[in-house]
C-alpha cells in the first residue's frame, strides 16, 4: 500500500497524456464546415472549438507543454517506483524505461489518437473548455513560446499565411461532396467557379466555321432570311470577308414596330468588341459588361477572326448548358454499342482525352481539329486511323471540316476489320 499514491499519480499522468494526445489529433481533424453549421444553429461548444483552432499556435503550445509535463512526471515516478522495487539499479532503470515507454505509447499516444481521429468533432467539443482552462494556467509559457516563434520567423523569414492552391480547393470540394454536405450539382457549380478564372477565350469560343455572319452589302431581305433561319438574336456583319468584322446587328434593332426598320444597316449595327484568344474569361466578362455587349470577336495572332465568345458561353462555364426553346439539343457522345460511340467533332479535345483516357500533346481545341492533324488532310467520310486503344472512323464530313466520328474502344483493328 505504500506505493499506492505513486501508482495513482502515474495513472492520472497517463490519463492526462491520453487527453492531450487525443485533443491534438481531434483539433487537427475537425470538420470546420460542419462546425460552422453547428455554430449557426447556436452550438456554443462548436463556436469555442473554432475560436481555439483559429489560434492554433497557442493551442498546440498548451497541448505540447501539458503533454511533456505529465510524460516527464510519469517517467520520473516510474523510475523511483522501480528503483524501490528492484535492488539492482541498472535493471530497475531498464525495466522502468521499457514499461514507461510501452505504457505511454499504447495508452498515452496510439489508442487515444486513434479514437480521437474517429470522432474528432465530438471530442474537440468535449475537450475545448478544459484545454482553454489549461491554456490560461500555462499562459506565461505560451507567451514565451509566442515570442520565440516571432524570433524564428524573422530569422528564417517564414510566411505567416499561405493561400490555398486551386488543387487544394478542388480536393476540399471533393471531400465535402463525399461527406454529403453538398450534392452533385452544388459540387459541379463550386468546381466550375474555382476553375473559372483559369479558362481562356480559346477554351469556350465558337469557331469561325460555325459562325453565321452577313455581308455589309447584304439586302434587308437577305438579313431577314438569316435571322429567320438561324433564330439568332444577333448577327455579325463583315466587310470584305469573315476576317473583316465591322459590326454586330441586333434583331430588335432590325425589326421595329412589327416590320423591318427603314434605317440603313450601318445606322443600326453596333461596334464589335475584339479580344485575343488568350484573354481570361473573367476579364472578358468584365469587358462585355463595360461595353454593354453580348458578343466578343476572338482574333488570332494575325488579326484574323478565330471565332466568337458570347455572354451565354461564359455563363455556361459556371452553371452548365443553358437551353432555350430554339436550341437544337446535340448529343455530344452517343453510345451505339458497349465499346463504340458517335462523337460530335466540335467537343473540346481536352475533355475528350479525359473521357477516353488518352494522352496527346496536340494544341487542337476541338476533336475535329485533332482528327485533321492525325490524317494530315481534310477528312472525308470513311477515313479511319488508330490512336492508342481507340479506333476512329469519320462518319460525317463536308468539303472543309469533319462533323462526327465513330470511336471504337479496344484493341487496334487490323485492315480487314477496318474495311
Amino acid at each position: 500500500m505504500q506505493y499506492l499514491p505513486q501508482i495513482i499519480t502515474m495513472c492520472v499522468c497517463v490519463l492526462l497524456s491520453a487527453y492531450f494526445s487525443a485533443t491534438e489529433t481531434a483539433f487537427l481533424s475537425i470538420n470546420k464546415t460542419k462546425l460552422k453549421t453547428m455554430v449557426e444553429n447556436g452550438n456554443k461548444r462548436a463556436a469555442l472549438v473554432l475560436k481555439l483552432s483559429d489560434r492554433y499556435d497557442r493551442l498546440i503550445s498548451t497541448i505540447l507543454i501539458g503533454n511533456n509535463i505529465v510524460n516527464i512526471l510519469f517517467s520520473s515516478l516510474g523510475t523511483l517506483l522501480f528503483l524501490q522495487l528492484i535492488s539492482n539499479q541498472d535493471v530497475a532503470s531498464l525495466v522502468s524505461t521499457a514499461v514507461c515507454t510501452v505504457t505511454v505509447l499504447i495508452f498515452g499516444e496510439i489508442t487515444p489518437k486513434n479514437l480521437a481521429k474517429d470522432f474528432p468533432d465530438a471530442f474537440a467539443m468535449f475537450s475545448a473548455p478544459i484545454i482553454r482552462f489549461i491554456g490560461w494556467i500555462l499562459m506565461p509559457f505560451n507567451l514565451v513560446f509566442a515570442g520565440w516563434k516571432k524570433i524564428l520567423s524573422l530569422v528564417f523569414r517564414t510566411k505567416e499565411e499561405e493561400k490555398m492552391s486551386q488543387e487544394e480547393l478542388l480536393m476540399f470540394v471533393e471531400e465535402v461532396q463525399q461527406e454529403g454536405s453538398i450534392d452533385d450539382d452544388e459540387g459541379d457549380l463550386l468546381r466550375n467557379a474555382i476553375e473559372f478564372t483559369d479558362r481562356k477565350a480559346e477554351d469556350i469560343l465558337t469557331h469561325r466555321v460555325e459562325l453565321e455572319a452577313i455581308s455589309s452589302d447584304a439586302s434587308k431581305e437577305e438579313i431577314a432570311e438569316v435571322f429567320s433561319k438561324t433564330r439568332f438574336s444577333r448577327l455579325l456583319v463583315y466587310g470584305e470577308d469573315i476576317d473583316d468584322i465591322v459590326g454586330v446587328i441586333h434583331q430588335k434593332d432590325f425589326y421595329v414596330g412589327g416590320g423591318i426598320t427603314g434605317k440603313s444597316l450601318k445606322d443600326i449595327m453596333s461596334e464589335p468588341v475584339f479580344i485575343h484568344k488568350s484573354e481570361k474569361i473573367l476579364d472578358l466578362l468584365k469587358l462585355l459588361q463595360k461595353n454593354k455587349s453580348h458578343i466578343a470577336v476572338v482574333v488570332d495572332e494575325y488579326g484574323g477572326t478565330l471565332g466568337i465568345v458570347t455572354m451565354e458561353d461564359i455563363l455556361e462555364e459556371l452553371v452548365g448548358d443553358i437551353w432555350d426553346e430554339h436550341d437544337e439539343v446535340v448529343e455530344e457522345y452517343k453510345q451505339i454499342a458497349d465499346d463504340a460511340f458517335i462523337v460530335d467533332c466540335a467537343v473540346n479535345f481536352e475533355d475528350f482525352c479525359d473521357r477516353f483516357d488518352i494522352d496527346s500533346d496536340s494544341d487542337s481545341i476541338s476533336l475535329g481539329g485533332w482528327i485533321m492533324e492525325q490524317l494530315e488532310k481534310i477528312p472525308v467520310k470513311g477515313d479511319h486511323f488508330d490512336f492508342e486503344h481507340l479506333n476512329f472512323r469519320v462518319t460525317k464530313a463536308d468539303s472543309h471540316r469533319v462533323f462526327a466520328v465513330k470511336v471504337t474502344v479496344g484493341e487496334k483493328l487490323d485492315d480487314d476489320e477496318k474495311e
